[in-house]
């Protein structure tokens, strides 16, 4: 009897086991969806230019709808700019606009080819960074999303996290007062498979956002997708974790 019962206490514990895996199953889905959601930012309107690198690889296409719902978060008023880093220079996908979901069809998949690698990203910053209006009232940012890699005059350390062209980029963002905020993705090229140049790169970006009062996102050598990034970069735009 004692058996029979040991038994029958073990059947009814891997009952209740199993019969619990589906609740857990849906819990940790919602909790993922709901850390899928961009939190709305609030406070003084923006105006912000999303500059994309186009030879970064294939699957940073994957972002566009992320990115899309990041820009309808932005407070009423805000204006923003699309542009691309290819080939050396920026294409302006769109200009700044109060539309956000019309900035937001502007975005479109990189060309994820060396083909299209910029010069070096920083040089397109620089002709970004001149659209601001001087007298605009809004907060300004940058949103840079790179491999941050410029190579255009060597690859070492101090060529690469000590740019002259970022440290232009740097300069010219000072003087316009535009916060420098920056996500890592690998390029088709050296930062696809090169821990030295995604080091070098990740470095550059951390410089440019950090000496700009921005902030710059990576995590590892390479990603998973934006959403960890945009809650993040909502919360620093909100004033909740002491920027801005």
């Amino acid at each position: 009897m004692f058996n029979k019962r040991k038994i029958f206490s073990a059947f009814a514990a891997l009952v209740l086991i199993v019969a619990a895996v589906p609740a857990f199953a849906a819990t940790d889905g919602g909790a993922e969806n709901k850390a899928k959601r961009v939190r709305a930012i609030s406070g003084a309107p923006l105006d912000l230019a999303i500059l994309v690198q186009d030879d970064l690889v294939s699957r940073v296409g994957n972002e566009i709808d992320a990115t899309r719902e990041f820009i309808r978060t932005l407070p009423a008023g805000s204006r923003v700019m699309v542009g691309y880093l290819t080939t050396g220079t920026l294409q302006v996908r769109q200009a700044f606009t109060e539309d956000l979901e019309q900035a937001g069809r502007a975005l479109r998949i990189p060309v994820g080819n060396v083909t299209a690698a910029p010069y070096n990203p920083y040089v397109e910053v620089i002709e970004a960074l001149r659209h601001f209006e001087a007298a605009g009232k809004n907060r300004k940012a940058v949103l840079l999303i790179s491999d941050g890699l410029d190579t255009s005059r060597g690859f070492d350390s101090f060529s690469t996290i000590n740019s002259m062209d970022m440290e232009r980029a740097v300069r010219e963002a000072k003087r316009r007062q535009v916060a420098v905020y920056s996500f890592y993705a690998p390029s088709a090229g050296l930062t696809s498979y090169n821990r030295q140049a995604i080091s070098f790169g990740q470095s550059a970006l951390n410089r440019i956002s950090d000496e700009t009062g921005g902030r710059a996102y990576f995590q590892g050598t390479s990603y998973v997708t934006f959403n960890a990034y945009f809650e993040r970069l909502s919360r620093t735009l909100n004033g909740s974790d002491g920027a801005y």
